[in-house]
């Protein structure tokens, strides 16, 4: 009885290897993948800080502002109120 219950033990063991073996490929496979979306994110990022910085400077606020807005500086400035009495 002790050899069956040896072979099955070692059929068990077997099994449970490979299925351990399996796992982890899968779970390298899907590190890579996460690393690979985690460079395609870190560029995207990159782009998106450069972006926003070119939008954000002021030469290009102004001509946004001129172009698209119609918007002008004003010729006469008035100040009102500001004094004290």
């Amino acid at each position: 009885m002790t050899p069956v219950v040896l072979g099955i033990a070692v059929l068990i063991s077997a099994v449970v290897v490979v299925e351990t073996k399996h796992r982890n490929r899968a779970l390298v496979n899907e590190l890579e993948q996460l690393r690979v979306e985690r460079a395609r994110l870190d560029i995207e990022w990159s782009q998106l800080q450069l972006e926003e910085a070119t939008l954000a400077h002021p030469g290009n606020i102004e001509r946004v502002a001129r172009e698209q807005l119609g918007m002008a500086e004003p010729e006469d400035v008035v100040v009102l109120g500001g004094g004290s009495e």
